[in-house]
């Protein structure tokens, strides 16, 4: 049995600056940014994007799938942060807030997603987010702290709804008018 190699190191930086490039090139150009370009901006040569990125679908739906996984990631610690004490409530409203930021960054590759048909392959993180949201969900009810009726469902709508195309202020705003509909305690009053 034949066990496979890992990448070389030089192998994952490359992959790592061009998903990097892509998503920049991808914000600042709009979806019709050309590979060379996108190649340029990553500092490596066309063929080692080609290498990595046959198509630029591919490389597209791997940005998308690179941005689930984050999400997915941070939600995981949000859980293991509440496993080892902190608040559940506490957690979501900075989980929204980190989600809501990054999607503002990935909002234009996103769309090229759409607009290229690429079809990330990505239902595995999705699940792994959905889990751990539905956990710290849980924890917070169990708590008290959120209303029993919320669901992930919900979040997500929270997430469709966000700013993201606004600047950190008005998304800090979105994030203070929506913790309450979340929450089981009154909005505080302000200072």
């Amino acid at each position: 049995m034949t066990q496979a190699r890992a990448p070389r190191a030089d192998a994952v930086r490359n992959r790592t600056k061009i998903l990097s490039a892509a998503r920049e090139q991808i914000t600042a150009h709009g979806p019709e940014v050309g590979m060379d370009q996108i190649a340029a901006a990553a500092g490596v040569a066309v063929g080692t994007l080609y290498r990595h990125f046959p198509t630029k679908t591919d490389l597209v739906a791997a940005v998308v799938t690179e941005f689930v996984t984050r999400v997915a990631d941070d939600a995981e610690g949000a859980c293991a942060r509440v496993d080892s004490g902190a608040r559940a409530l506490e957690e979501i409203a900075g989980f929204l807030a980190r989600t809501v930021a990054l999607t503002a960054t990935n909002q234009a590759a996103k769309a090229a997603a759409q607009a290229l048909g690429a079809d990330p392959a990505a239902s595995a993180e999705e699940d792994r987010a959905g889990a751990a949201l539905a956990a710290l969900i849980c924890s917070g009810q169990a708590a008290g702290d959120i209303h029993p009726d919320v669901t992930v469902s919900d979040i997500y709508l929270l997430f469709s709804a966000a700013p993201t195309d606004q600047p950190h202020t008005a998304r800090a705003r979105w994030l203070t008018l929506v913790l309450p509909g979340l929450t089981t305690r009154a909005r505080p009053s302000p200072p």
